[in-house]
């Protein structure tokens, strides 16, 4: 094996520590971004889904301004976002590159993207379950807990996966302005020094990580379906 790896993967096996490190990145990138996104994503999709039309707490004025800053966000393009947000990341994190200087438009470009898909995954209920819930006498609170997020765990486990995968890809996107990663190991070592095992490397790894996320996600969603 290890004869195999120098002879196809000599120009890996030698920057072994930084291809560690670019791995390590990734996963703090994806983790620390992912789990912010996850929080805001979770909430607007909720507030979305309440106070649209019929919803159980009807504000037309809210939801369609929080849908046309969605709508905005998502419109934007990740590597122009991410120039467009260095003074307010440079603000927040004190640095506009590294790790540090991903999480900001990570965050960004990640929750718009996750509050839609949450918000898709909350229609799919039966609507007979919130208007029993109301024939009961429970509160909007607890229709949104007891009704929306347990009745949906397994659209929000789908929406929870595709997002992931989808960050992921926005790490090694992040990689090309210096934000480090796997996207910034292939690009510096892959693609400008024309180190083609370098590349093919990063993107084995990133398939892994793709691969035993879309499995788990899988597994939970199965799990968890009446």
């Amino acid at each position: 094996m290890q004869e195999f790896l120098n002879t196809y993967f000599g120009n890996v096996m030698a920057k072994l520590p930084d291809f560690y490190g670019s791995i390590l990145d990734t996963l703090r990138m994806t983790g620390r971004a992912g789990a912010i996104a996850f929080v805001g994503g979770l909430f607007l999709g909720v507030v979305l889904t309440v106070t649209k039309e019929g919803g159980i707490l009807q504000a037309r004025a809210l939801y369609q301004v929080l849908d046309k800053i969605i709508n905005f966000f998502r419109s934007i393009p990740f590597i122009i976002l991410l120039a467009a947000l260095i003074p307010l990341t440079r603000l927040i994190s004190g640095t506009a590159i590294g790790v540090e200087g991903a999480i900001v438009p990570l965050v960004c470009g990640t929750i718009p993207f996750f509050a839609r898909q949450i918000e898709l995954a909350l229609a799919e209920m039966d609507p007979g379950l919130v208007e029993a819930a109301l024939s009961m006498g429970s509160s909007p609170v607890e229709i949104i807990f007891r009704v929306y997020l347990k009745e949906c765990i397994p659209g929000i486990v789908r929406a929870v996966t595709i997002t992931a995968i989808s960050l992921i890809g926005l790490t090694a996107m992040a990689g090309a302005v210096g934000a480090g990663g796997l996207g910034d190991f292939a690009i510096r070592f892959g693609y400008q020094r024309n180190q083609t095992d370098v590349t093919l490397a990063s993107i084995l790894v990133l398939a892994g990580l793709v691969s035993v996320i879309q499995l788990a996600g899988n597994m939970a969603a199965k799990k968890h379906t009446h």
